[in-house]
């Protein structure tokens, strides 16, 4: 027994892999959010769930973490593989185009909302150190719930996408300054010189920035190429941890946050050839940790101390999610954004931050913070982050309303009355535009619909038949004559967009034609029970064309090829209908 407990949190690990081996597919089965069941998960496992009777049930503790710092360590490397995975997504060049959003969207942000919450509450009868450091750190939101949420739904390369990842860039530059205040605020620190304490910061700060980029550029291509030269996966995969962890560490040292240099590492990984084999070999293990990371707050969240103040802790969370949102939604709104994506991303940046666990310690810890405070603070950020999943999905309906309530024709793009047997395309991106030029080549008359205000202004610029607005809506349907037209093709690659839009014209017009794009063949399903005649499987066509591909390599007769690609593509389709 001794010898097992040798390794340190052994049980606690193997129990997280059981629950993580069991849970994912669970969730993914009922399409539940993966970020909510781990975090109800930490509830009933953690130290204010079924720990709390093992006393009756000593067999309870074998499936209980009694502290939460037991998984702390292993959640922290979640959070880093995230934003590590994050700056592969990006590069230098997209991250300084970025840079009025960061800078003009994030400022003012954390400006404006925590100057807000800092009102809110000193008008509770708080200090005004106490007031402006806890109006500063909620004024943060989770990068890892929001990125998460981003993630799963592909939106983290969208306008909405980009302004919300720009809001997170800053605020998790904010740490490092925030925890210098709690510092200089606290009890003990007024004979300190602050300006110097800021300069030797900053100038850290600065300088370890500095050497990442200019040191990392140089060395890691030159690294990785040696040693990819030996084709094992096992030392490629201790390069690419050394080199987030070194980064990480070099970052911490400067006084800023571990994450940042993670962030750095893959922003420079990015730059190299090797991102899409560091992008394989690291996603299995972040998803993992970033679980272990959700069920460590959620098991930091005591249900009873929530249930002994019933009232206040539920609306300061309500309150903080509606007073932050309200900010959000206002800025991104005065920066181009239409009142729907506006209000969603509000609401995705609602909650507190994972930051607060650690700003708020520090200043219980320092004095600064009375403890029953910062309890009941941390109780309002945990219930947040609960609460930040369903939140996100009430903004993407709110969004989606809105957007078919907006007027989808203006008085100049008007559609011509002499339109007839025309194709109707609903969405054009890629897809859409590929399916256009065909159509164009072929005679064949068409107009498009598209919901990017800029990208429809663009291609109206270069004389396309394009019109922005929501093809769900009948109204705008029906300025587009298409009941006279004599197909809809549906090209959105937004799963649930493209359900809507069938079931919509279906009901709308019968006897209109659709044609859709699927993401897989249980989206292809769905679509055909919704109305739609023909439906395309993105992942059916792709594995049918290499499979041509493959066969004719292999020297088979065309004709062979490809009635052997015609009738999979048959059966496949009649099982489909069934």
């Amino acid at each position: 027994m001794n010898e097992t407990h040798s390794l340190p949190f052994l049980r606690e690990t193997l129990l997280f892999l059981v629950f993580a081996g069991v849970l994912i597919p669970l969730l993914q089965r009922f399409r539940i959010n993966q970020i909510l069941g781990f975090l109800a998960v930490g509830v009933v496992v953690g130290p204010y769930g079924l720990a709390r009777f093992t006393d009756t049930w000593p067999w309870l503790a074998s499936f209980t973490f009694v502290e939460v710092r037991q998984v702390g360590s292993l959640a922290e490397l979640g959070v880093l593989f995230l934003m590590f995975m994050i700056g592969l997504e990006l590069s230098t060049e997209r991250l300084w185009a970025l840079r009025r959003l960061v800078f003009g969207a994030g400022g003012a942000q954390v400006l404006i909302s925590g100057l807000a919450i800092g009102f809110v509450a000193h008008a509770f009868d708080n200090d005004w150190k106490a007031s402006l450091v806890l109006g500063l750190v909620l004024a943060l939101s989770s990068t890892a719930v929001v990125v998460q949420l981003l993630t799963q739904k592909q939106a983290l390369a969208s306008p909405l996408g980009q302004g919300v990842f720009s809001v997170l860039m800053l605020q998790d530059l904010a740490v490092v300054p925030l925890l210098i205040l709690v510092g200089l605020l606290s009890p003990g620190s007024l004979d300190e010189d602050v300006s110097a304490i800021i300069g030797g910061t900053v100038l850290k700060s600065v300088l370890a920035i500095g050497v990442i980029f200019v040191l990392g550029r140089r060395l890691i291509r030159p690294v990785f190429k040696a040693f990819a030269r030996q084709h094992q996966p096992e030392v490629f995969m201790a390069l690419t941890l050394l080199t987030t962890m070194s980064m990480a560490a070099l970052t911490a040292y400067a006084g800023l946050s571990l994450a940042l240099g993670a962030f750095l590492a893959g922003l420079l990984l990015a730059e190299t050839e090797y991102r899409h084999e560091v992008e394989v070999t690291i996603e299995p293990f972040k998803g993992l940790l970033m679980g272990l990371f959700f069920m460590s707050v959620g098991a930091g969240v005591d249900p009873l101390a929530i249930l002994q103040d019933p009232v206040w802790i539920p609306l300061s969370a309500v309150g903080l999610f509606a007073l932050k949102a309200v900010v959000v939604a206002l800025i991104f709104r005065v920066g181009g954004l239409g009142w729907g994506r506006a209000i969603e991303g509000g609401l995705l940046l609602g909650q507190g931050g994972e930051f607060a666990f650690v700003v708020v310690g520090a200043a219980m810890a320092t004095g600064l913070m009375s403890a029953p405070l910062g309890q009941f603070m941390l109780l309002v950020v945990g219930l947040s982050l609960f609460m930040t999943p369903a939140l996100a999905r009430l903004g993407e309906t709110i969004r989606e309303r809105l957007e078919r309530e907006e007027a989808p024709l203006s008085q100049q793009d008007e559609v011509p009355d002499d339109l007839f047997n025309q194709v109707i395309i609903a969405g054009f991106g890629r897809v859409g535009q590929l399916t256009a030029e065909i159509l164009k080549r072929q005679g064949v008359p068409y107009v498009a619909v598209e919901q990017d205000a800029n990208h429809v202004a663009h291609l109206r610029n270069l004389g396309q038949p394009v019109y922005y607005g929501n093809a769900a809506r009948t109204d705008l349907l029906h300025r587009l004559h298409a009941e006279r037209a004599a197909l809809l093709v549906v090209t959105m690659d937004n799963p649930s967009s493209a359900l809507h839009t069938v079931k919509a014209v279906r009901q709308a017009f019968p006897k209109l034609p659709i044609v859709a794009r699927s993401r897989d063949e249980r989206h292809a399903q769905e679509l055909l029970q919704a109305g739609a005649l023909q439906v395309i499987p993105e992942t059916l066509e792709a594995g049918l064309q290499l499979s041509a591909a493959v066969l004719l390599q292999l020297n088979l007769p065309e004709g062979v090829v490809t009635h052997a690609i015609e009738d999979e593509r048959a059966q496949r389709v009649a099982r489909l209908k069934l």
